[in-house]
């Protein structure tokens, strides 16, 4: 059973940084890829980032790009995404999802396991 829980979100001014974990209580995080994805108020969910399995591809939104960077322990079972250079826009509930199957989808409807979501809010 994969069990994801999200953490590092909170408030913080355009311009600085957030990590963000994603931690899996079970004992098969090695063999998921794992993405993360973003709702602000009224939008759809959307793509952030991604990583394979082994850590050796990692995928991002354009959006993100140069700024954000996914990254994962399969040791501690932990995913992480550093968040640097934030601008308001950034604002959403920041979710991790994981993947069994093989690919990398962008799409969240490619994903198996969602954890509940953290806030992230950048004031200008």
């Amino acid at each position: 059973q994969v069990q994801l829980v999200e953490s590092g979100g909170g408030l913080v001014q355009a311009g600085g940084s957030l990590r963000l974990s994603c931690a899996d209580s079970g004992h098969t995080f090695s063999t998921y890829a794992m993405g993360w994805f973003r709702q602000a108020p009224g939008k759809e969910r959307e793509f952030v980032s991604a990583i394979r399995r082994s850590s050796g591809s990692t995928y991002y939104a354009d959006s993100v790009k140069g700024r954000f960077t996914i990254s994962r322990d399969n040791a501690k079972n932990t995913m992480y995404l550093q968040m640097n250079s934030l601008k308001p826009e950034d604002t959403a509930v920041y979710y991790c999802a994981a993947r069994s199957r093989i690919g990398v989808p962008y799409a969240p409807s490619g994903y198996d396991y969602w954890g509940q979501g953290t806030q992230v809010t950048v004031s200008s």
